[in-house]
């Protein structure tokens, strides 16, 4: 990137449009869906090769940013690369962005400055069932998001042999979720870091109980193992499986955390992780009061934001059992050996979840006492992590080559 930008949904659209014009051989756009506000879901092909990969930019609304632009970056380089006639028989297909009406709510930020509470100013992330990669729960009548169905059919007729999804976090490092084990992708994503100055996660809170062939490598398990509730079993992420398909979660962060790469045992995982449970019971209801204490008519009607909101607050005594010892059922499964890494990975998403909750309601009712709960957490937050900023080129750099990284390895 010339500059230090990130790229708003029609920046992104705009430059798949240029690219299908200068590369009108190579290169295809077409509209595969509508968002349930009616904005099309573009898909860009680039190449004519029998066998297909997927690339999934925007599936959280708050990501959608750095995956754009990451879309970008791979597909100039893969419509170079055809038009100088260097061909492997595989064509990329783009999904530019999956969810447009949330990244259109985040779009306030993009054009910077890039800092912690500016982020969070400007945030928004939808609920649980209004994200498009998630299936609808077995046995209820909900019907699939248009997104979600679009990608479906999307994965349906292309029956990829990659899938890759591109998100982002705020605080943390750079990892990688995957369907299967694709020997290689420790290695390859390790060195690009390194050079790239980000850490790995090596402990990631979203895939605790995972398996992890390498620093920043997690598989997911099969379905039906309870490790994968709420992440793989209900998502899109499995579809790809019954094409023999293998689908990767590519992650990088906004700001680093070192400490989210160090392996050396916590010297009191009991007491941090009680803490960090303690933390979200004592947070979330703050939030909790807040909103019920506020004026209906102020609030005003139910929006996306205030969903988001009533979940987070209403799902928070459940949010540390899979780690917090002081609610862990007695018969739970042992933890895992508990690093430093582990550990602040917990630390940073008890922190996050109330975050995300206040700066959302700040958003929805701007008064004095959520505003003052949004500065007192970001100015915890960047006390307790250090977190330094990550170039918006480094981030596309690095989601860019662990999308190669998997296809190349999983292609040997």
């Amino acid at each position: 990137m010339a500059r230090e930008h990130y790229p708003t949904t029609a920046e992104v659209i705009e430059g798949a449009r240029l690219l299908a014009l200068r590369y009108p051989e190579v290169c295809r756009l077409r509209t595969v869906g509508r968002s349930r506000a009616g904005r099309p879901l573009l898909l860009l092909t680039v190449g004519h090769g029998s066998r297909n990969a997927l690339v999934v930019a925007g599936p959280h609304a708050n990501e959608a940013a750095v995956g754009g632009a990451t879309v970008l970056h791979l597909a100039n380089r893969i419509a170079d690369d055809r038009e100088r006639g260097d061909d492997d028989g595989t064509s990329w297909h783009f999904l530019l962005c999956i969810d447009p009406d949330g990244a259109a709510l985040n779009e306030p930020w993009l054009s910077g400055p890039y800092t912690l509470r500016g982020h969070y100013e400007h945030f928004f992330r939808p609920c649980f069932a209004e994200q498009p990669e998630w299936l609808p729960a077995a046995g209820t009548p909900d019907p699939a998001l248009p997104e979600t169905r679009a990608l479906l059919g999307v994965l349906d007729a292309l029956r990829p042999v990659l899938q890759c999804s591109l998100h982002g976090i705020d605080v943390g490092g750079s990892f990688v979720q995957l369907t299967s084990d694709v020997p290689g992708v420790p290695e390859r994503i390790g060195k690009s870091a390194a050079e790239l100055d980000i850490p790995l996660e090596s402990g990631s809170s979203d895939a605790f109980q995972w398996p992890s062939p390498g620093p920043g490598v997690y598989v997911m398990p099969p379905d039906g193992d309870p490790t994968t509730v709420g992440d793989g079993a209900h998502s899109t992420w499995a579809h790809a499986r019954r094409y023999d398909g293998v689908t990767a979660i590519v992650e990088v962060p906004m700001w680093a955390c070192d400490r989210i790469a160090d392996i050396s045992p916590h010297p009191a995982p009991d007491h941090a992780l009680r803490a960090a449970g303690a933390a979200l019971r004592r947070d979330l209801p703050r939030v909790a009061r807040v909103l019920d204490n506020l004026d209906p008519q102020l609030v005003g009607a139910d929006c996306p934001m205030l969903r988001t909101v009533k979940e987070l607050v209403g799902i928070g005594p459940r949010l540390s059992a899979d780690w917090d010892p002081a609610v862990r059922p007695p018969d739970a499964a042992p933890l895992p050996p508990m690093t430093t890494a582990r550990v602040t990975s917990i630390e940073v998403y008890a922190q996050r979840i109330p975050l995300r909750a206040a700066a959302m309601l700040r958003r929805i009712a701007d008064v004095p006492c959520v505003t003052a709960l949004v500065d007192e957490w970001c100015a915890a937050y960047e006390s307790a992590y250090r977190p330094r900023w990550v170039p918006v080129a480094d981030q596309v750099e690095q989601q860019a080559r662990s999308v190669i990284a998997v296809y190349e390895e999983l292609r040997t």
